[in-house]
Order: C-alpha cells, then structure tokens, then sequence
C-alpha cells in the first residue's frame, strides 16, 4: 500500500517540474538541447489552430532548451535532414501529405530511432499509407460538435499525464477513431462518453496514448482542435510532457496494453452508504474524481459505502484514498443483486493513506467496501473510491 503512496509522490514531484517549467520559463533540470520539427501540411480540412499550436511549440522550446523549425514543405523529409531533429510532430495534418520516397525516408527515421508526436488531425493523415496508421495508433472515424468533456486519465505517471487531475474537464472536438488503438498502444487517458453526446467507441474511448516503434517512440493526443488549446497550461504541459518523452528526455512506460482493462468503472456512478456525517459528506463524493471532496460516515462501526456499476462486470481491483480518518479493518464485497454478497478481500491492519487491491476477477453489479474497526474515533472517510475492471 505505502508503494502506491511513494509512486504517487513520484508523480506529483514530476507535474510540479513541469509546471515549474511553464511558470518560470526554466526547466527544473534543463534537458540538452535539441531540436524539433513540426509539419503542418493541410491536403484536407485546413484548423484554424495551426499557428496558435506552433507559436505554443515554440514557447515551451524557449522554456525547455528544444528549437522548433516549423514547415509545411513535404520535401523536408529526406534522411539527412530528418537526422537533426529528436522529434517530428505531425500539428493538424489532414489528407496525403508525403509522397512515397518522403514516407521511406521518415520510416528509416522512425526505425533509427526517430520520434513522433501527433496532434488531433494527424489521425485524420494518410489513410493510405498502412505504416503510419501503426505509427499513428488509430485513424479518424468521426466526431460531434465542439463541447464540455470529462477525460478520464488512467496514467498519472507518464510524463505527459501526471500533472492532470483524474477528471479532466475540458472543451474540444473529440474524435472517435476507426479502432481501438490499445491492442499496440499504452492508453494514458480517456474520453468518458456518459459526459457529452457523440462517442461511439463505449466505456474504453482512448484520447491520449504512446507506443514504442521499432527503435523509435510515438505518441499521440486527440485532443487539439481549438485555439483555446494552446493557451491552456494542462494541455501545454501535456504536450511538452510528449514531447520530452518521445525526445528521450524523460523516462515513461509505454509498452503495449493489450487488454482493454481493467477499466475505471465506478466514476459517476449511482452510491449509497450506511450514515452520512451529514449532508456535505455524502458517499456521491467518494466516485466523482475529485480529491477535494468525500464521504465520510457517522462515528461507529460497522459502515458500509457501495456503488452501482449498471450491469454485471467483471471486476478485479478497487483503490481507495483515505482521508486521516480511515478503516483499519474492513471488507472489499460484491454481489450480482445487492442482496446476496460475497467477499473478495479482507483488510486487518490498513495504514490509511492509498490502498490498492487486486483480487481474483469475479461477476459484480455492486462492489461496497464494509468497514468494522476504524483507526480513530472519527468515521470513516474517503476521497475516492475506484472501482476496475471489466
């Protein structure tokens, strides 16, 4: 449990780095310097937020100690000019933007170890060209009118996501892609479908991810289609942070993730608890995402907080984040029909803090977690209570 604890102590030390970063113009250990292009070819729809995005490119290399050549001219892509550059990022491309002997050239960079970084419209890019749909991860399928989203960010280790808030509530134009790119992609963030109208992808909609090609590093965000994108500090930090990753600036994982869980399935969903300290503290806090607010019970033992999945999935992990006042016993219980429970995990001697537990997958609507010893004389109380599987 103290592990969770120390890797979420590493995250926060790595977003406040980067928004140093931001803040003050100067890295908190400066990278080498390096250099990046950005290419910006249009063969299709044209974003209005191509120079907002390079002018915000070019202010975060001025604060990072990279140099952004910025270009739309597809003969830039030969091997020897391709080799001074740690980075290309592919900013709103749309259409067939490369011909064949320029698409050689950047595969033989991508294999020596080159990186990419794609922007939005870069799945919208070379439908065609079957290397860049692996490179890119997933191609463009559709998307609904600009509106308010919550991304749910499943990695706050990664570079380019640890500085974001679980719930991530954001306005943009939000693609649904042709496939799921998680089979061949590590997924740092997602798209919670049940917070605006117009996905098509279901509870896993991938928004943000990164995979290693060959020698070379990919990573990717469907999020970038406005102008307000690149003045936002979460976003900026989000984009330097990929960009640090791809450039092997900065450590991150991303190997493949082939199954598609466990996923996040308790956020939003319908709770109740045995007491209520009172109404501020209701057990709807608990699965909202935000830290900031939680349940907390009435002062006696036992107490009970369940949440309503919707349907029977298949769960194997529940996280909880406690605050000073916590269980030092309690149970972590399913069931099919929120009458007949089953226990998948017991805690005798929990420290409070961050506890994460796996358990043997098993058939649930309904997960509670059923508290008999507190560890003090308050009730129980929690930030948040995550629910994964799938």
């Amino acid at each position: 449990m103290r592990s969770t604890l120390r890797r979420a102590g590493s995250a926060l030390a790595l977003a406040l780095t980067l928004m140093v970063s931001l803040v003050t113009g100067v890295s908190q250990a400066a990278d080498p310097p390096y250099r990046i292009m950005v290419f910006s070819k249009t063969a299709g729809f044209r974003h209005d937020a191509i120079p907002a995005g390079i002018q915000a490119l070019r202010e975060l290399g001025s604060a990072n100690s990279f140099t952004v050549d910025a270009t739309e001219d597809a003969a830039r892509f030969t091997t020897a000019n391709l080799a001074q550059y740690k980075v290309v990022v592919f900013l709103n491309t749309t259409g067939d933007v490369l011909n064949a002997t320029q698409q050689t050239a950047f595969e033989q960079y991508i294999a020596g170890g080159g990186g990419y970084v794609g922007v939005h419209a870069a799945a919208d890019t070379e439908y065609g060209w079957a290397w860049y749909g692996d490179l890119v991860g997933a191609y463009f399928h559709s998307h609904p009118q600009i509106q308010q989203v919550t991304v749910r960010v499943d990695d706050r280790v990664h570079p380019s996501t640890a500085h974001l808030p679980a719930a991530w509530i954001r306005t943009d134009e939000l693609y649904n892609y042709r496939t799921n790119p998680r089979s061949g992609a590590k997924v740092l963030a997602r798209l919670d479908e049940s917070t605006y109208s117009g996905g098509n992808m279901g509870a896993d909609h991938p928004i943000v991810w990164c995979k290693n090609v060959g020698n070379g590093r990919s990573w990717y965000s469907g999020l970038g289609h406005t102008q307000q994108s690149y003045t936002e500090a979460n976003f900026r930090t989000m984009l330097l942070g990929g960009i640090r990753w791809v450039a092997g600036m900065v450590p991150g994982d991303c190997g493949p993730t082939n199954e598609p869980g466990p996923t996040l399935l308790s956020r939003g969903r319908p709770t109740t608890a045995s007491s209520s300290e009172n109404a501020t503290y209701g057990p709807a806090n608990a699965v909202d995402g935000n830290t900031g607010t939680r349940w907390s019970s009435q002062f006696s033992d036992p107490q009970w907080i369940s949440v309503d999945l919707g349907q029977v999935r298949s769960v194997s992990r529940v996280r909880l984040q406690w605050e000073a006042a916590y269980g030092r016993a309690y149970r972590i219980e399913t069931s099919e029909n929120n009458s007949t429970w089953s226990t998948a995990n017991t805690q005798t001697a929990s420290d409070g803090g961050v506890d994460d537990i796996t358990f043997t997958a098993a058939n649930a609507r309904y997960v509670r977690v059923f508290g008999t010893a507190r560890a003090t004389a308050w009730g129980y109380s929690l930030f948040e209570f995550d629910v994964y599987g799938t």
